[in-house]
């Protein structure tokens, strides 16, 4: 097992776990599993309350990534002031796909999925299972946001909420 690898993340560095979304890098430590020393990222998920070990060596296989850069957050905002662009496929099917690419760790897709779904005051109501799915995209959006931008977390919903709004069609008087 190369160490070579840990290199890519360092202790106190911020990281997208495609599952959970942005994390912190506490440390990195040795463990033995079945005999077998390995070597793990520490990862901290302070909203979820959550501890999560990494082996060093799989981090980039399972898609564990340095957070986007501005130009990425960039085209993540281009892409929430879009055309929502809502298949005629099932309920079901398309949750599936929304699911898929909020678990990708891809922000431009997590960003696709919350236009997709957001809703404004004069749209008809979302089903329960819209709204989580909606809220689970932009709470992911939000953080890492707020994580390149230096962790506002306030100002990046305010700045993600704006660009939203500004896409919506105005209101007839």
């Amino acid at each position: 097992m190369s160490k070579s690898k840990s290199l890519d993340f360092r202790p106190n560095e911020f990281v997208v776990y495609p599952a959970h979304g942005v994390g912190q890098i506490v440390s990195i430590e040795e463990q033995e599993v079945a005999g077998i020393s390995l070597e793990l990222f520490v990862i901290s998920f302070e909203k979820d309350k959550m501890t999560l070990r990494v082996p060093t060596h799989k981090a980039t296989e399972i898609g564990m990534r340095a957070l986007s850069s501005p130009d990425v957050i960039n085209l993540a905002m281009k892409t929430l002031k879009g055309k929502a662009k809502v298949k005629r496929a099932m309920w079901s099917r398309r949750a599936q796909e929304y699911e898929q690419k909020i678990n990708s760790g891809d922000l431009i897709a997590i960003a696709e999925v919350v236009r997709d779904l957001h809703r404004t005051d004069d749209q008809r109501e979302q089903s329960y299972s819209e709204r989580q799915l909606y809220e689970a995209a932009l709470e992911r959006l939000t953080r890492e946001v707020a994580a390149v931008s230096g962790g506002d977390e306030m100002a990046a919903s305010k700045e993600i909420n704006d660009v939203l709004v500004s896409r919506a069609p105005p209101a007839a008087a």
